[in-house]
């Protein structure tokens, strides 16, 4: 059994850390997938865009007999501006699904259309225990209690208008990225740290010399949040997909923060069993740390691109993250472990 490719492991870290401060909630990706682009740049792949905005990544392997998907996905969770409210302040539309609680009094950006960024935190409409005591505590969170709160001199909806805010605008909640003793923190790992583990899997076989087995074509999604990022962008030639997305750490799970993990099931059923088993032979022969795991909570853009008509073999890979659609924590051994089951992935025959 042939080594792996070193994963130069700093540079996975840092490349993830730029890519998690850069927003991109479903819908407005475009900048974290340029930065994904300057960072392949200078490999022997080709680059280009589908119509609706993903990035797919060619590299022409060692055999063209048959050729193989990679998929991780760009966009995150996030908001969109619903309606500016009389007092000046913004009621916001969820883009993806979590819960108003996971980023109550959070900072956050609004994107305007003129290319202005203002900043703001998102709140409950009755924020403060001195003003409203129990209802605090007892209000429901739901759409129409919450509102983001601007960082600028607006009391009406005239002056959050002249700001250049309007009814449509994104708006990206901040990440709160930190590396600290081994753990990555932020949100938005989902899946941010699967980009990252491809990015340096590619970085990593290029420093080795190396090529994929077979050609292989990486598309790179951005509307995995709303269910239907991979659906379309891969070639029809395509025998199988991997799908690397983040795996669900907490009570009742097998995942962990410390391993690789390979889902063999979710909420709309069972991944490709040889596809699994295989990729479980390649984990136990070049001694990865992996955990096998079922998500009852999930989907993925791999079941993305089967119910749109895909006829590939797909299964699923990805860092144990836990808290996931809330302040999310991994650990680089994870990342690690997620990159070298790539390598193995591409290099095997």
């Amino acid at each position: 059994m042939m080594s792996l490719p070193a994963i130069d492991t700093a540079d996975l870290v840092n490349f993830l850390t730029r890519l998690l401060n850069t927003p991109s909630p479903t819908g407005f990706t475009h900048r974290a997938l340029s930065l994904t682009e300057q960072a392949l740049e200078g490999l022997p792949v080709t680059m280009r865009r589908t119509r609706k905005g993903a990035l797919v990544i060619r590299w022409e392997g060692e055999r063209n007999t048959a050729p193989r998907g990679l998929t991780a996905h760009v966009d995150t969770l996030g908001a969109m501006v619903k309606e500016i409210k009389p007092n000046g302040r913004l009621k916001l539309t969820k883009v993806g699904g979590f819960a108003w609680n996971t980023v109550e009094g959070e900072n956050c950006t609004v994107f305007t259309r003129s290319g202005r960024e203002i900043r703001g935190t998102l709140l409950l409409t009755k924020a403060s225990s001195h003003v409203h005591s129990s209802a605090v505590n007892e209000t429901k969170r739901e759409d129409d209690v919450m509102e983001v709160r601007l960082d600028e001199r607006t009391t009406s909806a005239e002056q959050t208008r002249a700001l250049g805010i309007e009814v449509g605008d994104f708006v990206a909640f901040d990440p709160r990225v930190e590396v600290i003793n081994g753990f990555v923190r932020s949100r938005h790992l989902d899946d941010k740290a699967c980009v990252a583990c491809v990015v340096a899997a590619f970085k990593a076989l290029h420093a080795a010399g190396k090529k994929p087995a077979q050609t292989t074509i990486a598309l790179i999604s951005n509307y995995e949040e709303v269910g239907h990022g991979a659906a379309t962008g891969f070639p029809p030639e395509m025998s199988e997909l991997l799908v690397v997305d983040m795996a669900a750490v907490g009570e009742g799970q097998n995942s962990d923060e410390f391993h690789a993990s390979l889902c063999v099931k979710d909420s709309r059923g069972p991944y490709h069993h040889e596809m699994s088993n295989r990729l479980r032979d390649l984990a136990d022969a070049h001694q990865i740390p992996y955990k096998v795991d079922i998500y009852p909570y999930y989907g993925s853009d791999g079941e993305a691109y089967w119910y749109a008509g895909g006829d590939v073999a797909v299964a699923l890979i990805g860092p144990g993250v836990d808290a996931s659609h809330n302040y999310e924590r991994t650990h680089i051994e994870a990342l690690e472990a997620t990159t070298r089951w790539i390598l193995a992935y591409l290099l095997s025959e």
